[in-house]
């Protein structure tokens, strides 16, 4: 019989974990009977204990676990935060700085949905592409080879992923997918790959002739007030560090290897936020393309943008670019609802936003175990939960009240 020995602290640390989850969803569901215009006043304590004490414990207990070296978390909805902490601190040193809500994180994957697919979106709004569009059109090597910008966009093109040439990253890119395109007929398999958004990012640069950064630097993050947004940051600017492999702790410079050797702009990594600023982008899509009197978006660009697209018979659902319902989409909790959307990063960040119940939560953490991908999907799916049993559809953070029925 083979035998798995697992360490009494791991153990502790899921139980503490579960049991915390637990103990707030019992709050939450005893107060779901109490008068909330009769018993304001008594549920703040128990309110204030759901909102902060909870989540922060969750994040110091991931901490602990060192699964993490330090997280920050922000729950909003279209009208501002409801509640942000920062726990742990920006590097994996005793002496490293502590996190704060505007530390500048490298949010890897969440490149492909906060830099690629609303650009590739507002192009196709202004009438420059199509969903239809086969990619030949703007990639010769792609002739006869019926991909679609669509099948990108929805990782169903059927290309995979390598490593790139250094000495030629974006040409060795486009012409190892070329010719491995037709493996696969385009359109019938779901296969998460880089090299779709290594593609799309590119598609911008032919399109407008500007740098992606560039690119969504003009449309998207100087109009939204993203003010720590972009590629390859400032060396001054507080940023977070991700370990890097064989390249040891990197600070300010993208983990992705690949995205690296296309020096550091590339469609599906390399993109650096805060929080806040990520919370802004958020808003603009629950206000169906708008913020503070800026459109960057026109409602029916968002609305195409994270409508569903099914797949493998529904059990894959994916928006245009975003996730819906995958083997990936861990952050969208047990309380989200099917009209919810979002992605992950494998530094360690993920984002879910959900229309219905007027509800984003962003997570950015110091990832420092990546081999145990259950435990912070776990770590991903409950502060989803928790953000929804608290949060969901409230105003203000001041306003909130305890929801009912939150049960899952």
């Amino acid at each position: 019989m083979k035998m798995y020995r697992v360490t009494s602290s791991r153990l502790l640390g899921g139980f503490f974990l579960r049991l915390t989850v637990g103990v707030l969803l019992l709050i939450t569901c005893c107060l779901a009977d109490l008068s909330v215009a009769g018993a304001a006043a008594e549920q703040d304590p128990l309110q204030e204990l759901g909102r902060t004490a909870v989540l922060d414990t969750m994040l110091q207990n991931a901490v602990r676990r060192g699964l993490i070296s330090g997280a920050v978390v922000l729950i909003g909805n279209r009208n501002g935060t409801l509640y942000s902490h920062a726990a742990g601190r920006a590097g994996f040193e005793a002496g490293s700085p502590a996190l704060t809500v505007g530390t500048v994180f490298d949010i890897a994957s969440l490149t492909k949905v906060f830099a690629t697919t609303p650009a590739i979106i507002r192009l196709m709004d202004q009438g420059a592409l199509s969903l239809l569009d086969p990619l030949s059109r703007w990639f010769p090597e792609f002739e006869g080879k019926n991909i679609t910008v669509l099948h990108l966009l929805t990782h169903t093109s059927g290309l995979h992923d390598g490593m790139l040439d250094p000495a030629a990253p974006l040409e060795s890119a486009i012409s190892r997918a070329a010719a491995q395109s037709g493996a696969v007929q385009p359109g019938t398999r779901f296969l998460y790959a880089d090299i779709n958004f290594i593609l799309l990012g590119n598609l911008v640069r032919r399109i407008t002739s500007f740098s992606l950064d560039g690119y969504c630097q003009d449309s998207f993050y100087r109009p939204l007030g993203m003010l720590h947004t972009g590629f390859n940051p400032a060396v001054k600017l507080n940023t977070a560090a991700t370990l890097g492999g064989r390249n040891g702790v990197l600070n300010g410079v993208v983990q992705d290897p690949n995205a690296r050797l296309l020096g550091g702009v590339a469609g599906h990594a390399g993109l650096f936020s805060t929080a806040e600023d990520l919370a802004r982008f958020a808003r603009m899509l629950l206000n169906e393309g708008e913020l503070d009197g800026r459109r960057v978006l026109s409602a029916r660009a968002v609305a195409q943008m994270t409508a569903p697209y099914y797949f493998r018979n529904g059990s894959i659902v994916r928006g245009l670019g975003w996730d819906r319902e995958s083997p990936f989409s861990a952050p969208k909790g047990a309380l989200f609802t099917e009209f919810s959307y979002g992605h992950t990063g494998y530094s360690g960040s993920s984002v879910w936003i959900d229309p219905e119940k007027d509800l984003y939560v962003i997570l950015l953490t110091t990832r420092l175990d990546y081999r145990n991908r259950r435990s912070f999907n776990r770590l991903r799916s409950d502060i989803s939960t928790l953000a929804a049993a608290l949060f969901a559809g409230h105003k203000t953070g001041g306003d909130v009240q305890i929801p009912k029925n939150t049960a899952p």
